[in-house]
């Protein structure tokens, strides 16, 4: 089939340690280890644990000066570039840098002394860090000054968010230290949506794009791909975190997966279609889809295996598949890039798949040697 496809917006390229973010380079995917960065023997056997995963750069806390110092271990341990992550200390910033990270974050709401911020531009253009300037919902409001708080809860926060961005980017312009990447980050999916819409209209650096403290990984995910998925398909955002509580393996896994979904990212392993599960069925098809799910998390060809329970999408699925099935009482069609192969009993789905799949993937193997 001939489908559309998104047409990228265009910004600079920052390099971050081996990683090209922006300038057309596929969007990256990031996630944040939850470790106390000071037990660097934690926090390394976690970064492996997410670069496996698929992640291409990892984010790290680094509240106190005992995290920053175990960057010197972490980072030329780590098989991914290190980000370090800046809160109210510049000292941790310069710290990071000194030990090695390859980019930090700062928050425009919670280090704002502008002789800080120069200090930290310095340190960062003498290495050649990559600096995120990242304003968050929760601490883009002033809550030193009661007539500034009062202006600010008064704005829209999508422009609240551009506008205190665009003031802090002043102090980088008088620098000339342009080896950045912005973010603007929301629990709400619809200001996420509107806020990165504005940043691009003002500026080209790239976009990091997340929702911050999205909830739990079920809700968390669709929150994230709400707001995500709607930016990346007008072709907006250069690196991506889903975050929600819990293990970051998962983030990474379902950041893939969004970029998979929208054909930004070339998939590696299976991708399992499976039929909504109406009331046309005569085959239980839930517990064959999980099986075959299970039988083939080892692969990572790029092969599309539907499993189909009734002859409505069962065909059409079929001859977009590399593998498909379509069940029906008792018996089930087995095709390959849409040829019927044969009928098979029902309890024959699972194996028959599962092999014509691996022929493919053996195949895949050998054309890639």
């Amino acid at each position: 089939m001939n489908l559309p496809e998104i047409h990228r917006r265009r910004t600079r390229a920052v390099r971050v340690g081996n990683v090209t973010i922006g300038g057309g380079a596929p969007v990256s995917v990031q996630s944040m280890t939850n470790t106390r960065t000071a037990d660097a023997d934690a926090t390394i056997a976690q970064v492996r644990r997410m670069a496996e995963a698929g992640a291409e750069l990892v984010r790290v806390a680094v509240p106190t000066a005992d995290d920053t110092a175990a960057l010197r271990k972490i980072v030329p341990a780590s098989p991914v570039p290190i980000v370090a992550d800046v809160h109210f200390h510049f000292d941790r910033a310069l710290e990071a840098i000194a030990a090695g990270a390859a980019k930090i974050r700062l928050n425009p709401g919670n280090i704002s002394d502008r002789r800080q911020v120069r200090e930290v531009i310095r340190a960062a253009a003498d290495t050649g860090a990559a600096i995120r300037v990242g304003v968050n919902e929760g601490s883009v409001v002033d809550r030193a000054d009661a007539a500034r708080r009062q202006a600010d809860l008064r704005k829209p926060l999508d422009e609240l968010m551009a506008d205190k961005l665009a003031e802090y980017l002043e102090v980088f312009g008088e620098c000339g230290f342009d080896n950045l990447v912005l973010s603007a980050k929301s629990h709400d999916a619809t200001t996420c949506v509107a806020v990165n819409r504005r940043l691009t209209e003002r500026w080209d650096y790239p976009l990091h794009l997340g929702v911050t403290h999205a909830g739990t990984r079920e809700t968390g995910a669709i929150r994230s791909a709400a707001a995500l998925g709607a930016l990346l398909s007008e072709g907006i955002g250069d690196t991506i975190r889903i975050s929600y509580a819990g293990d970051p393996v998962h983030e990474v896994a379902a950041a893939l997966e969004l970029l998979y979904s929208l054909r930004l990212r070339a998939r590696r392993g299976i991708e399992l279609i499976a039929c909504p599960t109406c009331g046309r069925l005569q085959t239980d098809i839930a517990p064959i889809v999980e099986q075959v799910r299970a039988a083939l998390a080892d692969v990572t060809a790029p092969i599309t295996v539907a499993v189909m329970g009734c002859v409505v999408n069962g065909p059409g699925e079929a001859d977009s598949a590399d593998v498909a099935v379509c069940a029906g009482k008792g018996k089930a069609i087995l095709y390959r890039r849409g040829q019927k192969l044969r009928t098979i009993p029902t309890e024959e789905i699972l194996p028959a798949v599962v092999d014509e799949v691996r022929k493919l993937a053996a195949e895949w193997a050998d054309q890639k040697r």
